[in-house]
């Protein structure tokens, strides 16, 4: 059984992700999480610190859920493990990727949340430079941000508005970009 902190989150997330940010109270998270009341309080004192908590453990269990053996040798394995993660994503862990959304909106005037939520995001882009160079990108930290670029926008789409067509042909688009040869200035 999972311990009363991680139930707290997981009800947050919930809350979160099926009520946006106006239904995050620690009252509701009591209630969600079936725990005597005050109980989230004993966890994330303020607002402030149950939403950094929240924040943070979306990370981690995104990043759980990524650090599965994804190492792909060739683009078109960069794409097919692209498309089966924005699956999982918005499929598998639809709740946990709308609330990871209604926390980066909620980003856009709290400069302390944006911060955590560019910690989550500096380490999968830092885990795809990485594939990338040992692939063979010419520019990877490019390649990095335009694939997760891409991929964010995907992933809004999905859940934003429940745009399910397929991902092949816009990600294709952008790993051939990434491994196209760089152009030769004209003299």
């Amino acid at each position: 059984m999972a311990s009363n902190r991680v139930r707290v989150l997981e009800a947050a997330v919930d809350l979160l992700g099926t009520g946006g940010l106006r239904a995050l109270t620690h009252m509701r998270v009591d209630e969600r999480a079936g725990l005597p009341k005050g109980s989230t309080s004993n966890y994330f004192r303020t607002r402030a610190a149950l939403v950094a908590g929240v924040s943070d453990w979306i990370v981690e269990q995104e990043l759980a859920s990524l650090n599965v053996a994804f190492a792909p040798r060739s683009p078109e394995e960069l794409v097919q493990g692209m498309c089966g993660l924005l699956d999982v994503i918005t499929r598998d862990n639809r709740k946990l990727t709308t609330a990871r959304l209604v926390l980066f909106m909620e980003a856009s005037h709290d400069a302390d949340l944006r911060a955590l939520l560019q910690r989550g995001r500096g380490a999968l882009v830092g885990g795809a430079t990485t594939a990338l160079t040992e692939m063979g990108a010419s520019n990877p930290d490019a390649a990095a941000q335009s694939l997760a670029a891409t991929m964010e926008g995907l992933i809004l789409h999905r859940i934003a508005r429940h745009d399910f067509s397929d991902p092949r042909p816009i990600l294709e688009l952008v790993v051939a970009g990434i491994f196209r040869a760089p152009a030769v200035p004209s003299p």
